[in-house]
């Protein structure tokens, strides 16, 4: 016997979480098929962090069919090839995650085999200038790898986000979904209807008296979780013990130029400090532990590092690092912070509502909901958040810093599969991947060597090519990178041609 399709999407809070599913879905779902709506309020403000993105978001948009240059253009953003850590392991030490590699396999060995046997002779080259993305985000320079594969250059494969205005980015998604069918009804919601039998999420009860039934609800309502957590009851697993920061004082500033296209982020005495280039101003803020810093002194530590005046005054959000126990539970399905929170260092908050989207189109229930369906979404979906904190510990956990925090972090216990990591990082300069790895071995050989945690050896295999020939033909692709770097557009040129926002008001 077959079940009945889900008829009717509800989904509870709008931002960029909730107008992305709305996006999403009517994309997939499109009436007749079903019938999506979103509630919200315009009382209740978006947290907003969310400005910077990993390559993911580009498939996103592109299953939308979505105009990269219209989108680039609506939502104020730039380019972004990765992130440039300052004064993370120790004071002055300056190092990048790209998104890309660092060449092909030499021999069938990675070559950050090769670089470290260079390195032990003497080679003072950092990985990173094998490294595509970052020849050109240490020249300001930005062009899609179609544009520079037309010259024929093989060292020119490396992908690319974007930053963006998450406020803009929503409302620019409300205009594609409500294009598509779907209906947003503006109000609170005052409570959330059980159905007394089977304990499924019934309907919305609006504070106007307004009922909003469902087959599917989609809690897109932030931290507070009004379905997953204060309807169903879903515990949450706190990570705080891991991840200390949980705090972040948020400002704009003026726009400066170059626009650079990467991320930045700078180690502070108890956190660090983003900064995000957009078209009309710069994103910033500090996240930080509160256990071993004020929100005052976290204030003053981040407007005297601004390198533009404020254009607002600062504005402090509270968080706690983890997730819900469960982030499917009956008929219900949490996106967004109601689903959990990585502080955003390397820029997954967006990637894990885009992956979870992506989980509940493949797993897309009928109104049986079969427990099994959601056990399996569970099942993947905490360990993809497992990886993430895990690439995100490390990042704190080896650094040689001085001060409270980071010598907490340094001595603190830390979760089997990373100390696994590690070990075998350390033992043999390789990265053993488990399922559901947002970040795969390039980026992990980006934070172990930009962070000086040197392994014991090398792959051993290196030592068969004649060191005069790795020499030459490492060399050869870096002179290679660097031309091709060279040759690229500068960002802020590159975005004010083809892709300019519209001139503020």
């Amino acid at each position: 016997m077959t079940a009945a399709p889900i008829r009717r999407i509800v989904i509870a809070g709008g931002g960029t979480a909730g107008w992305m599913a709305a996006a999403l879905l009517a994309r997939f779902l499109p009436p007749p098929h079903a019938e999506i709506l979103l509630v919200e309020s315009d009382e209740i403000g978006t947290i907003g962090v969310g400005e910077a993105t990993v390559p993911l978001m580009a498939q996103f948009n592109g299953v939308l069919g979505i105009d990269e240059k219209d989108f680039v253009a609506r939502t104020e953003g730039t380019f972004k090839l990765g992130i440039q850590f300052r004064d993370w392991g120790e004071m002055g030490n300056v190092h990048f995650n790209g998104f890309g590699d660092y060449g092909d396999a030499i021999q069938g060995v990675s070559p950050h085999h090769h670089w470290l046997k260079l390195h032990r002779l003497g080679d003072a080259s950092p990985i990173e200038d094998w490294s595509m993305p970052y020849a050109a985000a240490k020249r300001d320079r930005f062009a899609p790898p179609e544009m520079v594969h037309r010259q024929g250059d093989e060292a020119a494969f490396y992908k690319y986000a974007y930053h963006f205005d998450a406020g803009l980015y929503a409302r620019y998604l409300r205009g594609y979904a409500e294009t598509r069918g779907v209906v947003r009804e503006e109000g609170r919601i005052g409570k959330v209807e059980l159905d007394p039998e089977s304990g499924h999420v019934a309907a919305l009860l609006m504070a106007d008296g307004r009922r909003f039934a469902g087959d599917l609800f989609i809690d897109c309502t932030g931290f507070v979780g009004l379905l997953i957590s204060k309807a169903l009851g879903v515990a949450y697993v706190d990570w705080s013990g891991l991840l200390p920061c949980d705090r972040a004082i948020a400002v704009p500033s003026a726009r400066r130029d170059p626009l650079t296209p990467y991320t930045r982020s700078t180690a502070r005495a108890a956190g660090w400090q983003w900064r995000i280039p957009l078209q009309h101003r710069t994103g910033n803020g500090h996240v930080y532990s509160s256990a071993f810093l004020s929100d005052d002194e976290a204030v003053d530590q981040l407007m005297a590092n601004l390198d533009c005046a404020p254009l607002s005054e600062p504005r402090l959000l509270r968080f706690t690092t983890g997730h819900r126990a469960k982030f499917w539970d009956r008929n219900v399905v949490a996106l967004g912070l109601a689903a959990g929170f990585m502080e955003p260092l390397e820029s997954t908050s967006i990637q894990i509502i885009q992956t979870g989207l992506a989980r509940l189109v493949e797993y897309l229930p009928d109104r049986d909901f079969d427990p099994a369906v959601a056990d399996e979404y569970n099942r993947v979906t905490a360990n993809e958040y497992a990886r993430i904190r895990d690439f995100l510990i490390l990042h704190y956990c080896r650094s040689r810093r001085s001060e409270p925090m980071w010598e907490h972090c340094r001595t603190m216990a830390i979760p089997d599969t990373l100390a696994h990591k590690i070990a075998v990082w350390e033992a043999c300069g390789r990265v053993p991947l488990l399922s559901e790895e947002s970040y795969q071995e390039p980026s992990w050989v980006s934070i172990f060597l930009g962070n000086q945690v040197l392994p014991r050896r090398y792959d051993p295999i290196v030592d068969q090519l004649p060191i005069e020939k790795l020499r030459g033909g490492m060399n050869q692709r870096r002179a290679a990178i660097a031309q091709v770097a060279d040759h690229m557009p500068p960002h802020t040129l590159f975005v004010d041609r083809t892709c300019p926002a519209p001139v503020a008001a």
